[in-house]
């Protein structure tokens, strides 16, 4: 894989990611391999067993990380429920390296969400009372998988828990699935926003109202 990096390509990605001093991304590294190009890879290496993408989970390259999430995302999409629950508690045994926003979301729905989509979901509670920024974020993205079947009510949950957060992402994450609520039950998204939107943080608020109507998103806004 590292003979497709892009050294140039790297340092943008660097600044994207806010790796920096102090920044939500610090210290992770890039090869500048752009993501078609690590699908490409994953589809080829799907056969990895656990103990190979636990590797690449350990490196300190972002791609390598985001590969074995694909890769396991992959795994699981075929896996019976036997192997799905290996894989939900190897993701989950592994938080500490899926420490960034785009591995976070490109994972947590299709893993975590869609595994206790028949199950109990006190494990969603949890995660969103963590002192960990990606376990937060896990926990509000597992729960698109419950929007998708129209299972609305865990989000909402989820979002009175992180209603006063206080980091970028985490507002960001709860405005965006109170979005895809509204997609799906613009009733509800309201209701709950009619209750909470004052006490909500702006990020969160103009993420949740974004497809409204200018009037409805002004009233909102100005109250």
């Amino acid at each position: 894989m590292d003979c497709q990096a892009n050294p140039e390509k790297a340092k943008i990605l660097s600044r994207f990611f806010k790796t920096g001093k102090g920044e939500y991304g610090e210290g992770d590294k890039f090869l500048g391999i752009t993501v078609p190009i690590q699908r490409q890879n994953s589809k080829k290496y799907i056969n990895l067993e656990l103990k190979d993408i636990q590797k690449l989970l350990n490196s300190k390259y972002h791609e390598h990380r985001l590969t074995g999430l694909i890769i396991l995302t992959l795994k699981y999409k075929k896996a019976d429920e036997i192997f799905k629950k290996q894989i939900f508690n190897f993701y989950l045994k592994n938080t500490k390296h899926i420490n960034n926003w785009d591995l976070v979301d490109l994972t947590a729905p299709n893993i975590i969400g869609n595994y206790l989509l028949d199950k109990d979901r006190s494990l969603i509670y949890k995660l969103s009372l963590s002192k960990h920024l990606w376990e937060r974020r896990i926990a509000v993205l597992s729960t698109f998988a419950f929007i998708r079947e129209s299972q609305l009510q865990d989000t909402l949950r989820v979002t009175k828990i992180l209603i006063n957060d206080k980091h970028d992402l985490i507002q960001k994450a709860v405005g965006w699935m109170l979005r895809e609520i509204g997609k799906r039950n613009l009733t509800i998204e309201e209701e709950f926003l009619k209750k909470y939107f004052k006490q909500m943080g702006r990020t969160a608020l103009r993420y949740a109202i974004e497809k409204f109507p200018e009037e409805k998103r002004k009233y909102y806004l100005s109250v």
